[in-house]
């Protein structure tokens, strides 16, 4: 390792619209509360009362994104905005560890070039509306709304939106029931963002 490289990797480390253990200029700062509320209110969009960003966690392109007041961050987390769209996650949404958020994806139409070589498709922001609960290791994918007071199953792979107060699950995630005063009915295999 050369002082160079040292000296222009710091560079990055301090500049970067990133916060996560790759990132060790800044990372340290998630281990206490001080610091972690300091660093978040300065690199996030929106960073909310009792909001917290816990160390193993990753956010890219922090500018973008929006916690609400009481949203925790957990170990294993990636949210990962663009500088075309965001993530909001509105007030009191409950998050397991490993969630991934995305706001694009890879194109890959032509099978005869290598899908690194096609490019990203067009970036869609990603909303979690409050209230919401999105279990462990779920993945939440561009374009996608949760709604109010839904909940996400665990390991779920969301492609479509999700209505308010409803249970989805699965990959790709369906509605397994509706909660409120029809709570008591199953939604069947009524696929997520269905009429």
């Amino acid at each position: 390792m050369k002082i160079a490289e040292l000296a222009e990797r710091i560079r990055f480390w301090r500049a970067a619209d990133r916060i996560g253990p790759d990132i060790p200029y800044t990372h340290w700062r998630l281990h206490f509360r001080s610091t972690m509320q300091a660093l978040c209110e300065r690199k996030f969009c929106h960073f909310g009362e009792g909001a917290e960003f816990r160390p193993g966690a990753y956010a890219v392109y922090c500018s973008k994104i929006s916690l609400g007041r009481r949203v925790v961050i957990r170990p294993g987390t990636m949210l990962f905005a663009d500088t075309f769209e965001g993530i909001t996650i509105e007030d009191d949404v409950l998050l397991g560890a490993g969630v991934h958020m995305y706001v694009n994806d890879h194109r890959f139409e032509d099978p005869r070039v290598p899908i690194i070589d096609q490019g990203d498709s067009p970036s869609a922001p990603v909303l979690v509306r409050k209230g919401a609960w999105i279990g462990a290791n779920a993945v939440i994918l561009a374009g996608v709304t949760i709604g109010e007071n839904s909940v996400v199953g665990a390991g779920s792979v969301v492609t479509r939106s999700v209505p308010a107060c409803v249970v989805a699950a699965g990959s790709p995630a369906r509605i397994v029931r509706r909660l409120g005063a029809d709570a008591g009915e199953k939604a069947g295999e009524q696929r997520v963002g269905a009429a």
